[in-house]
């Protein structure tokens, strides 16, 4: 059975708020949904509980570090979610399956870091609390994005794109870099239909089968290339950073897990 009241102390010690509401709407498969809100009295983490036997519970806080990690367990099934304070505001990060056993914050800050960037720590040995800084020898973040330093990188000037969006997937908002250079990826064709894109191959299949779909605003972009940024890197809800050599861009691993399905509000 779910404390709503301690989980509602221990989200107090991080200085945050929680409100629980119990909708048991069994919308779907989907547990449970969180967001974080706001009110006239700034915001709050809200828990949507949409089924009876979700049970929810905080196994870890860092009171100094506002962070908690939360466990949601239904039907055999185990999710994971960060939630904490990142410079300006409170967010939720769901935690990917394949990290392995995660029982603390810090483990769960580490599973964030997609691979390349542990590598990069490793390499340049940053160890404990080190390793959670925005900036370090390593490496540089904002949000949940890194930025890994590329100084050899040779970018001829005509490719250099400028005010370039670094955007997660739709409906999110986006962070700027000033210069940012694309190399490699996949190119697709993208409409209000088809927001992911699609290939070459079903792009044309699709317009053979429904000639209709010719009028539907198609832009060709590019899937999963390898981003570069230079300059100043905003997003009205981080302090701006400012990187003086390229650096490679990469996202964190929040888009990896199961439980991303269930969180509303990320950034």
């Amino acid at each position: 059975m779910m404390d709503a009241k301690l989980l509602e102390s221990k989200f107090a010690r991080v200085g945050a708020r929680l409100r629980i509401t119990p909708t048991y709407n069994g919308r779907g498969n989907v547990p449970l949904a969180l967001d974080v809100r706001s009110d006239a009295k700034g915001e709050f983490f809200d828990i949507d509980l949409r089924r009876k036997d979700v049970e929810v519970e905080v196994v870890d806080l860092r009171k100094r570090e506002q962070h908690l990690l939360l466990r949601a367990r239904t039907n055999g099934d185990t999710d994971l979610y960060l939630c904490g304070h990142d410079e300006r505001h409170w967010f939720v990060a769901a935690i990917p399956e394949k990290a392995g056993p995660v029982t603390n914050v810090f483990a769960a800050m580490e599973a964030l870091k997609p691979p390349e960037v542990l590598e990069a720590q490793r390499r340049q040995g940053i160890k404990g609390k080190d390793r959670l800084r925005r900036k370090n020898a390593a490496y540089a973040r904002q949000g949940e994005w890194f930025f890994l330093p590329a100084p050899k990188l040779h970018v001829e000037k005509k490719l250099i794109l400028q005010h370039e969006p670094l955007r997660r997937g739709t409906g999110s908002r986006p962070h700027w870099g000033e210069f940012l250079y694309r190399k490699g990826g996949e190119t697709v064709y993208v409409c209000d239909a088809y927001p992911q894109g699609l290939s070459w191959e079903k792009y044309h299949r699709l317009l053979r089968d429904q000639p209709r779909a010719k009028s539907w605003n198609w832009r060709s972009m590019t899937r999963n290339p390898e981003a570069f940024v230079k300059g100043k890197i905003s997003h009205p809800d981080h302090k701006t950073i400012e990187l003086y050599v390229w650096h490679k861009v990469l996202m964190n691993t929040e888009g990896q897990s199961r439980a991303m399905q269930h969180v509303v509000f990320l950034d």
